[in-house]
């Protein structure tokens, strides 16, 4: 825990990139780990993708995790694919998710500041045209905003929508879901393993009912 605290104190890693028809400045996923690898001391850096449906749509999700021993830290990003998109392929719109989602993960896992400091953009009273450093700041196009919040309850609705086939009412649903839960703190990672585990996790429910339900 100790080496992963001085990597998030210690990482440089700026924007030094500039997108001319977006007009902004950002940094890539390659950049960030160039940067880190240095810093990683016989630690352990590793990054998957894995794709998911949340709400009837295809995301690329996104998992870095920091290894050191016993200590192991993950965090997770996930990418929208658009149905198409101008000038790529299906393989090119995947592989631009999955390098936004892997980057948003670094940034989550090693406290990386997405935001421009007040030096970047103060001109201390001078009138001066806009330079590189001065750009403004702006999301990378064609990839949505959403919340962690918004995909629990896009996937706790999928749950639901199937228990619902299997002749299960909310409230018992309610039960079902609690009993998974109980001593976790919601997460788009615990609701998505219950969707991937379902049936195993009916079949105990089931147990636990002593068939009080029927699957």
């Amino acid at each position: 825990m100790k080496k992963l605290a001085k990597i998030q104190s210690s990482l440089i890693c700026p924007k030094d990139q500039y997108n001319s028809f977006g007009k902004y400045n950002y940094r890539s996923c390659e950049q960030i780990l160039e940067a880190v690898k240095p810093l990683l001391d016989g630690a352990i850096l590793t990054i998957s993708d894995e794709m998911v449906e949340v709400g009837g749509r295809i995301y690329v999700k996104a998992t870095a995790t920091f290894i050191d021993g016993d200590f192991r830290m993950s965090t997770t990003a996930y990418a929208r694919e658009e149905e198409t998109k101008k000038g790529m392929d299906a393989a090119q719109i995947t592989g631009a998710c999955s390098s936004y989602a892997r980057k948003y993960c670094l940034n989550g896992l090693f406290l990386i500041d997405d935001t421009k400091d007040a030096d970047a953009t103060n001109k201390h009273g001078k009138n001066r045209p806009e330079t590189l450093q001065d750009a403004p700041q702006a999301p990378e196009p064609d990839v949505p905003d959403f919340t962690s919040g918004q995909i629990v309850k896009a996937l706790k609705k999928q749950l639901s929508a199937k228990m619902g086939k299997r002749g299960i009412d909310k409230e018992e649903q309610k039960k079902f879901y609690s009993y998974c839960t109980e001593g976790l703190e919601e997460s788009v990672d615990v609701v998505q393993k219950i969707l991937d585990r379902y049936d195993e996790y009916l079949e105990k429910w089931r147990e636990f009912q002593g068939d009080y339900i029927s699957v």
